[in-house]
């Protein structure tokens, strides 16, 4: 039974925002300066997962890099994205 509530309690702790592509790159900049995210996903307009990291990356600045140009592709090429911020 406490597996359930663990689940609940994830789903009562994310966080969805939607943005433009142009605005994604910044948005999640602005996530990982908070540093109150455990997970961070980027979803396409069709509701399907593109990118998913822990927030532990963002405060590793030599593996920020990578994860930084794949956030700068999926901008260039999305017009809206969901990215969902899991607390």
């Amino acid at each position: 039974m406490s597996d359930t509530n663990n689940s609940e309690n994830n789903k009562n702790n994310a966080e969805e925002i939607t943005v433009n592509g142009e605005h994604l790159m910044a948005k999640v900049k602005e996530i990982i300066k908070e540093g109150n995210a455990r997970k961070i996903t980027i979803k396409g307009k069709d509701g399907k997962e593109i990118l998913s990291f822990p927030e532990t990356v963002g405060v590793v600045g030599i593996v920020l890099a990578p994860v930084f140009a794949a956030i700068g592709a999926i901008a260039a090429l999305a017009t809206e994205c969901t990215i969902v911020i899991e607390r």
